[in-house]
């Protein structure tokens, strides 16, 4: 599972290949653009940047944006300057609401949290959305071009691109999110914002069906040449990288590269927790990666047992975790089937067949030497988020509550960082049930309620999606 490495001198030419081995090879700024590959793979970094003990050690100290630009450079290439990454994180980061960007708290003696929700809209996705916002713009300034962004929302990801995007020149932004299965804060951050480019769709369904669709239109060929499309999902590459940064910034306060610190990651789509793989390829001294998910633990079973097979989805109170096809696991996949192109190829082309693939036994175990994987039910998450209220003095949203439940079962005594995802406020009822205590918003989001919404109810049928589309995007 070690890839090839560059060395330093060779940064420049830092290249992006498909999952799935035959799509064009290309630079940042063109991968940034591009979104999903052209054969319906994942772009991931043809090699990995190697961070020494001195590199890591080097760290100490610096800024959120001084720790991203040295974390994130060697992945640039040619497609900006120092100083215009400097400028480009600065402005990204300056209306968090909080100096650290993504701060640490502790909860006991071995358990941390990190707090991933400090950007416009509360959750940890606006930690790269911002800056992949400001890469949009940058990347399409002077051109004659126009973007079509298409993405797929479990109920995070949909606000923060929206308030990433909102009124950027030369971008149409259409956010399909599941009808009624995203809480009411996470509906209307996203069917709130008036700006022209911005278009909801909510689809008679549920995050797999809105992420089929989302993938269909960029596999429909005709569609496709219609419109330059897009991607925010983490299916785009620059979402990853810059969810790479915090843990090194986190792991270096928390005394690495001396001691080894793990992380627990709620997941469903395995992004979030695949920056924590691209940070331990990278050296980052990682113990365990804790994959945490819902009753919907697509993942879980891969990780644990070797299989990958979807079932339905279970509605729950932690919808950002509601999903059944997990696309980032086909990053992983492709490392795990050493790099080719061809066996990930066949692999997924199995699991979109049939709906299941295996891991052997070779790659169960390279799964072993990073992964963790812990399923917890709805019992099992109330009774954390009454500890981490009653014991530790935090009021915490159901999804780190996943999180916090698989950490606190780790064996071990090394520190354990749970990724605090979003604010408790977006999940007002599920941590009022639990606590007793009802979350507030923070100042930056009050009055969401008093705001107009605009959105359109579609079926979950590619067709008419892809109409409603055309009517209002931007040809080539």
């Amino acid at each position: 599972m070690t890839p090839r490495t560059l060395p330093a001198k060779a940064f420049g030419l830092m290249r992006y290949i498909s999952t799935r081995g035959t799509a064009p090879i290309l630079d940042f700024e063109a991968v940034t653009l591009a979104g999903l590959a052209s054969d319906g793979g994942l772009y991931v970094p043809e090699t990995w940047p190697q961070f020494s003990t001195a590199d890591i050690a080097a760290l100490a100290g610096l800024s959120y944006v001084e720790t991203a630009v040295r974390v994130t450079l060697p992945f640039v290439g040619d497609a900006l300057t120092e100083a215009e990454l400097r400028e480009l994180l600065t402005q990204a980061y300056a209306g968090f609401g909080h100096a650290a960007v993504t701060p640490l708290v502790q909860l006991d003696h071995r358990h941390w949290l990190l707090e991933l929700f400090h950007g416009p809209t509360l959750a940890f996705k606006d930690v790269a959305l911002q800056v992949i916002g400001g890469l949009f713009e940058r990347f399409l300034s002077g051109r004659d071009e126009h973007l079509t962004i298409i993405g797929a929302t479990s109920g995070d990801t949909g606000s923060a691109a929206i308030h990433a995007l909102a009124g950027r020149a030369n971008l149409d932004v259409f956010m399909l999110h599941p009808e009624g299965r995203v809480s009411d804060v996470q509906r209307r951050q996203m069917t709130t914002v008036m700006a022209p480019n911005i278009h909801n769709l909510a689809v008679r369904g549920n995050f797999d069906d809105c992420q089929g669709l989302v993938k269909a239109m960029f596999n429909d060929a005709a569609f496709a040449s219609r419109f330059h499309l897009s991607a925010v999902n983490s299916i785009n590459w620059a979402r990853l990288l810059f969810q790479i940064v915090y843990y090194f910034y986190t792991a270096v306060r928390l005394g690495a590269p001396e001691r080894r610190v793990s992380f627990a990651v709620p997941t469903g789509n395995f992004g979030d927790v695949f920056a924590g793989y691209a940070a331990a390829q990278m050296g980052l001294p990682i113990g365990r990666l804790i994959v945490a998910t819902n009753v919907n633990d697509i993942v879980a079973r891969a990780l644990a047992h070797g299989d990958y097979s979807r079932g339905s989805v279970t509605a729950t109170t932690t919808p950002s975790m509601d999903i059944q096809v997990s696309s980032n696991f086909e990053r992983l996949l492709f490392d795990l089937h050493g790099r080719d192109g061809a066996a990930a190829a066949a692999a997924m082309a199995g699991f979109e067949a049939n709906g299941r693939l295996s891991l052997d036994v070779g790659q169960r175990a390279q799964v072993a030497t990073h992964f963790d994987a812990v399923r917890v039910d709805a019992d099992e998450l109330a009774l954390t988020l009454r500890w981490a209220h009653d014991r530790a003095g935090q009021v915490i949203d159901p999804h780190t509550g996943i999180g916090l439940a698989a950490a606190r079962a780790a064996p071990g005594d090394e520190p354990v960082v749970t990724l605090a995802t979003a604010h408790p406020g977006k999940f007002r009822d599920a941590v009022e049930r639990a606590t007793g205590v009802r979350p507030g918003l923070p100042p930056r989001a009050q009055g969401l309620f008093d705001r107009e919404e605009r959105f359109d109810v579609v079926a979950n049928d590619l067709a008419e999606v892809e109409a409603f589309i055309a009517a209002r995007a931007t040809p080539r």
